[in-house]
């Protein structure tokens, strides 16, 4: 187990009462919330959470009161300086986002998201 530090990723305050929140009501046995990379995404790059019941010797892991968040090595690389926020827009809508992403190298898989004229930019 490897310390997952504020420069990998940060929490928001939302997040991060969201998490103890949904981690007061689930089973002990349980360890934290991973958090990882897939294949996908306009970026190349999709990412996703989920509980987690056993952490591997190689996870990055920082251990918060109520929860730890967990991610692998490989995934790290593509989080690195990113916060993951909690947004509750009202009537049920709400969810976690990922903010301030690293740029993906070599630009997006479509052409918007993440490619080399970045979506909201004035290239």
């Amino acid at each position: 187990m490897i310390a997952l530090t504020t420069t990998d990723l940060t929490l928001s305050e939302a997040a991060l009462t969201k998490f103890t929140q949904i981690f007061s009501e689930i089973e002990d046995d349980v360890e934290g919330i991973r958090i990882f990379a897939q294949p996908g995404g306009c970026s190349g790059i999709s990412f996703g959470m989920g509980v987690e019941e056993k952490i591997a010797d190689n996870d990055l892991v920082r251990d918060h009161d109520a929860f730890k968040v967990i991610v692998d090595e490989g995934t790290i690389p593509h989080l690195r300086g990113a916060e993951i926020d909690f947004v509750n827009k009202g009537n049920g809508e709400e969810s976690f986002v990922f903010n301030n992403l690293p740029k993906p190298a070599g630009g997006g898989g479509c052409g918007t998201c993440g490619s080399a004229t970045s979506c909201g930019s004035s290239n």
